[in-house]
């Protein structure tokens, strides 16, 4: 680590000395230009980062919240997302998390970035040559890339700010990040709003490849962690093995500490609803242009749910242990109130199946579709309580962006093992009422198990937890050099 971002001391409450006056060993050098402090900023690239899951993730979930991708038959689509999810489940934890630890986020990005486009790219092709197999191996293809763009982001978004402002940043991200699907979706339903074919057009897979492309490029903006003007990520690096034995030792202590162990069910159960929201409740009840809309809808409620939670999890007038209890709370109550009310809907729309009455209803017609859209909309923003939390109590376990990475990894993992299930069950034509039972038991029954984990969250991540010296005594809060709101 070079002197111009190595930090000597820990930066306590008191109010830290002006960062350009720093002498030796301080993070901002009389010759460093405002436009590089400005760059390796915490929030620089806490935003920079968003807006690429913007046009990357954020877009793809704009096609796959239409329902089977725009597909009249969402076979295909279901298939190829159990691909994806399959290859993110085999290379998230212990082959893209160490290559992280090894050559950093930027080329970690620049590995997986482009297989976004690409499976865009490949339903487009499907829309004119019915070619699945095409789709389904882009869809294991994106897998592999997924896995690498995610641990970039959940490292970033962990480490890269002040413990005091992590759950800000999930706010932040969320927002922007869900923007993209919304914005998305409604570029969907402008383009099909008078589409009677239940497929939508080129020109959304053409205009939704094109920002996927745009985003990738944005990726060679990204900033490595060792100049990060942020003293508790340089004393966290401090911490980290680079050797491979080193890297994976590091893996395999994290990931079976019993505090890890106890989140893999809540991990495993963070996609496990979208093939039934998405499939049987938006793409089997609505029409093509109110999928759209609903997708919309979906993913601006994930922005209004993001910010919840990250409010929530950053209160000032509880400590984070305290947060942490009443986030747990929050999820877990709001979790039993929806799925409460997706059952009723479900009993109402298994009557509707059973009378031939299949991709019918129209926005227009209030009366029967009020309700739905409704629950479609808290579904997603159920969603953004859920996996912020989750990505709260990661961020809880290490302020070292290698060990987030490896925790991200294993997040992803997990999740990705759940998803696959899940697709693979609705791939099956399982019946909608069976994967809702399913969802609900799965989400209310991790938050039950990860409680003795919730429950002893620390205040502060002690810089001799990040060595693996869980006795070692707890060092204060650290702050960023400009140590501001957003």
């Amino acid at each position: 680590m070079s002197e111009e971002t190595k930090e000597t001391s820990p930066v306590h409450d008191e109010q830290p000395p002006n960062p350009l006056q720093q002498g030796e060993g301080g993070f901002d050098q009389p010759h460093s230009g405002k436009l590089v402090r400005f760059y390796a900023h915490p929030w620089t690239q806490i935003l920079l980062i968003s807006l690429i899951c913007f046009c990357l993730p954020g877009i793809y979930n704009a096609l796959t919240g239409i329902g089977g991708s725009g597909q009249v038959d969402p076979t295909v689509a279901a298939n190829a997302t159990v691909a994806l999810l399959s290859t993110t489940a085999a290379t998230a934890l212990f082959i893209a998390g160490p290559i992280f630890s090894w050559v950093g986020p930027r080329i970690c990005f620049l590995i997986g970035g482009w297989t976004y486009a690409l499976y865009s790219g490949s339903l487009l092709h499907f829309n004119h040559y019915a070619q699945g197999a095409f789709v389904i191996a882009s869809g294991a293809i994106l897998g592999i890339g997924a896995s690498f763009i995610w641990i970039v982001q959940g490292a970033i978004m962990t480490t890269y700010v002040d413990e005091s402002q992590k759950g800000r940043a999930i706010a932040v991200f969320w927002i922007i990040f869900n923007l993209g699907g919304g914005i998305g979706s409604l570029v969907s339903f402008g383009l099909n709003y008078h589409s009677t074919s239940g497929t939508v057009t080129d020109s959304t897979y053409v205009a939704l490849l094109v920002i996927m492309v745009f985003g990738y490029f944005l990726g060679f903006f990204i900033c490595s962690p060792s100049r990060i003007r942020l003293a508790q990520l340089h004393d966290a690096v401090e911490t980290e093995k680079r050797s491979v034995k080193g890297t994976l030792v590091m893996a395999v202590q994290t990931i079976t500490k019993w505090r890890v162990v106890c989140m893999i069910p809540l991990f495993y159960s963070a996609n496990v609803f979208y093939s039934y929201q998405q499939n049987e409740v938006n793409g089997r009840t609505f029409n093509i242009r109110t999928r759209s809309l609903n997708g919309a809808l979906y993913w601006i409620a994930q922005m209004l749910g993001g910010l919840i939670i990250g409010l929530i999890l950053d209160m000032p007038w509880f400590s984070r242990s305290m947060r942490a209890r009443i986030g747990w709370a929050v999820v877990i109550v709001t979790g039993m109130s929806i799925w409460g009310g997706g059952y009723a809907f479900q009993l109402w729309e298994n009557k509707r199946v059973a009378a031939g009455l299949v991709q019918d209803i129209d926005y227009t017609q209030s009366s029967i579709s009020a309700g739905p859209i409704i629950l479609y909309t808290v579904y997603g923003g159920y969603d953004a309580l859920w996996q912020g939390f989750a990505y709260w109590l990661i961020g809880t376990e290490s302020n070292s962006s290698a060990r987030a990475a490896i925790l991200v990894g294993a997040y992803k993992t997990f999740q990705a093992a759940g998803g696959a299930m899940a697709w693979r069950i609705n791939a099956l034509h399982t019946s909608p009422l069976t994967q809702l039972g399913m969802n609900w038991g799965l989400c209310i029954g991790s938050l039950v198990i990860v409680l003795p984990m919730v429950w002893t969250v620390s205040d502060h991540t002690a810089v001799e937890s990040e060595a693996g010296n869980e006795g070692g005594k707890q060092e204060p809060a650290l702050k960023t050099i400009d140590d501001g709101d957003v």
